[in-house]
């Protein structure tokens, strides 16, 4: 039998490196979703739930085009979809993307020189036969310690652009990197998709880790 075919729904680079980092080469299908308006809906909800139910949504939006597809091929495709959000929690708030400067700015003011969790909601869903076959969720949290910048840091990192389109207002694998002092839990998680989470939920609905990687091509090594 052959190994399932992965679908990531996510726009985000960092996703997509993480996964063909780690063996496996996804098609990618951004999820059309307003996540704003989502989340002004479960304002009252626990973080980890609220992620869980933004990569939900996410993969109801994507297993839609994916089931389209089956539908005007006519196959019987297996295909697991991956699906993820992230939020920072941080001073009791939780914050997504900043989208502008002086939001990132403030954000940036607030988490200096403080630990904050990343928390990553994901959900896995597997296509079998022009059906849903099964679907599993959980939320990871990874601690993050941020260094205590100056604000000519904080507006030189701002400037940059990077903050603004990214969950925290950081990124562990760009030039916020620079600004983190420690990372406690699973490093992946932050780039936003976590390897030990995706691998139980694969196992949730009966896809092994390892017959992704051996459907992907040899990964050569430098």
């Amino acid at each position: 039998m052959s190994a399932p075919a992965v679908v990531l729904g996510s726009a985000s680079p960092a996703r997509l490196r993480v996964l063909r980092d780690a063996g496996l080469d996804p098609r990618v299908i951004v999820a059309d979703i307003d996540e704003d308006a989502l989340l002004s809906t479960m304002a009252a909800f626990p973080p980890d739930d609220i992620v869980i139910r933004l990569a939900q949504a996410k993969a109801d939006a994507v297993v839609a085009d994916v089931l389209a597809d089956v539908l005007a091929e006519g196959d019987a495709a297996d295909v697991v979809v991956l699906t993820c959000d992230s939020m920072l929690l941080c001073n009791g708030q939780l914050t997504g993307k900043p989208h502008t400067a002086d939001v990132a700015r403030a954000q940036w003011r607030t988490m200096r020189g403080r630990s904050a969790e990343l928390i990553t909601g994901h959900c896995v869903t597997r296509i079998r036969d022009g059906l849903v076959a099964g679907s599993a969720h959980a939320a990871a949290s990874t601690t993050i310690g941020f260094a205590d910048v100056d604000d000519a840091t904080i507006d030189a990192y701002v400037d940059t652009g990077e903050p603004l389109t990214v969950a925290g207002a950081f990124t562990l694998d760009g030039l916020g990197g620079w600004l983190v002092d420690y990372v406690d839990g699973d490093p992946s998680s932050v780039l936003g998709i976590g390897l030990p989470t995706v691998r139980r939920l694969l196992g949730e609905v009966g896809v092994s880790v390892t017959v992704l990687w051996q459907a992907s091509s040899p990964r050569k090594h430098s």
